[in-house]
């Protein structure tokens, strides 16, 4: 039997990235114990038809969470077939019961309802994940709604905004994720019990006389499993499923990436404004003491980057399932899945981290506005001296010369002159006296409804997530 150790190549999943809830949920041994709930589940019903002996169920209960994984990877070592070698495991170990594990199912009627259940297992966590961050960002909208910072358009200074507001940009594109979540956690459903190619063959053969048809034992078995069956389905279920899900895991992880990289570009000195968490004792580079990189959202981002590729995978998988089915979904299948989970799952616990330990660089947040904030206003400036009946496009290229001069001065590290080069411009004081040039720019642009619109949002935040069932 393979020993795997660090001496050996093993996907960071394993051991770097994810939490150990969620590397539970995709484990060999929690597989196989579904499995082995299934078959129970199935044996039970079959045992109601009279197919199975009250003696056999009880034995198949008896063992049914004694996964032995090494009596396991033996037989597979002959059978080259992982259920077949769980199935006979299971055998050995209830021998009274043992005989009609999995009588009249294929492969896939255990193994697509086991995955079905895991589908869904992962969503709930990933939904309470969200929901925690969900709830991290509400409280930095409404504690940050007030608090003006500029806004940058095509990475150069616009107008005013509120940290509220920008971080409601978020917020309202992980709502939109969690409205996504809800409805395909809604949506998981199993392959039920339909045989080798969906027709329930098999059932109706092995049924027969027995009073039960195909369509009541399945409605059975998946009521004991608590999951709801596709109506139709081949040998598989419909693999368009797995291509939702991983689509909605990318949903999360692309509103994340835009959130880590303007916290990236926000924490780079020339901005200085916002920051992630940074430890007393954590190294930002190894040949550059000083460094304090922002290494949670890189990572991050980069994580976010395979998730995104990963419902191409899928894609693949549902339109080139030829006919009834082919084996080429298999392989890819049992990586795709967990990773795609474990990697937003971590990118969620990242996230939420950032957000509650959010550094807020007010120092940079006051110098930009100092320097940026006057360009500003010389849009109220202009409204100002069209009211005072001065020409809109006159007025426009007078100011623009002036914000021309005094940009080129801020580049080479003065102090914005622009307040006081429009007070003496002679075009503009022949509307508005210098005093008034001077408090408009002082005053700056507003920040308009962005604290309102940015409480409320925080407010709808909570108010989904509160009545969101568990």
């Amino acid at each position: 039997m393979s020993e795997y150790t660090h001496e050996t190549f093993i996907s960071p999943f394993t051991w770097r990235y994810g939490s150990d809830e969620m590397r539970h949920i995709w484990s060999e041994i929690n597989k196989r114990r579904l499995w082995r709930r299934i078959w129970v589940a199935l044996a039970t019903v079959q045992a109601q038809a009279g197919l199975v002996t009250p003696e056999q169920l009880a034995d198949l209960r008896a063992h049914q969470d004694e996964v032995d994984w090494e009596r396991a990877q033996e037989l597979e070592a002959d059978l080259r077939h992982d259920l077949m070698a769980e199935v006979r495991t299971f055998a050995e170990q209830a021998p009274v019961g043992g005989a009609i594990i999995h009588l009249g199912a294929t492969s896939m009627d255990v193994e697509d309802n086991a995955d079905a259940l895991r589908l869904r297992e992962a969503l709930w966590l990933v939904r309470n994940r969200l929901r925690d961050l969900l709830a991290a960002l509400a409280d930095q909208i409404d504690a940050e709604a007030d608090t003006v910072a500029m806004a940058y358009t095509h990475l150069q200074p616009a107008e005013p905004t509120t940290i509220g507001y920008r971080l409601s940009q978020y917020g309202q594109d992980l709502l939109e994720d969690w409205d996504t979540l809800e409805y395909v956690l809604s949506r998981v459903r199993g392959k039920g019990f339909k045989g080798a190619v969906g027709t329930s063959a098999s059932y109706t053969h092995l049924l027969e006389g027995t009073g039960m048809t195909p369509q009541e034992m399945e409605r059975r078995v998946m009521e004991l499993l608590g999951l709801q069956a596709f109506p139709v389905a081949t040998q598989t279920y419909p693999r368009k499923m797995d291509y939702q899900v991983l689509c909605a895991l990318a949903n999360i992880a692309q509103s994340a990436y835009k959130f880590a990289l303007d916290l990236r570009l926000l924490q780079s000195p020339v901005f200085g404004e916002l920051a992630e968490p940074f430890g007393k004792h954590q190294v930002g580079s190894s040949a550059m003491p000083f460094k304090r990189n922002p290494v949670a959202s890189e990572s991050f981002c980069s994580l976010a980057r395979y998730v995104a590729e990963m419902p191409r995978v899928a894609w693949d998988n549902a339109a080139y399932s030829a006919l009834e089915r082919t084996l080429d979904d298999s392989a890819n299948r049992r990586s795709a899945l967990p990773e795609a989970f474990l990697g937003v799952d971590e990118i969620l616990l990242r996230v939420t981290r950032i957000i509650r330990g959010l550094r807020i660089g007010r120092e940079g947040i006051q110098r930009n506005l100092a320097t940026y904030g006057p360009f500003a206003a010389t849009d109220p400036l202009l409204m100002a001296l069209v009211k005072a009946g001065a020409s809109r496009q006159e007025m426009h290229e007078q100011i623009r010369e002036c914000s021309m001069t005094a940009w080129a001065a801020v580049q080479q590290g003065a102090a914005n002159p622009l307040a006081e080069l429009l007070a003496a411009d002679n075009g503009i004081t022949a509307y508005l006296d210098p005093a008034q040039v001077r408090a408009i720019i002082a005053e700056g642009a507003d920040v308009g409804d962005a604290p309102a619109r940015s409480r409320a949002l925080a407010r709808q935040i909570r108010e989904t997530i509160a009545s969101a069932a568990d």
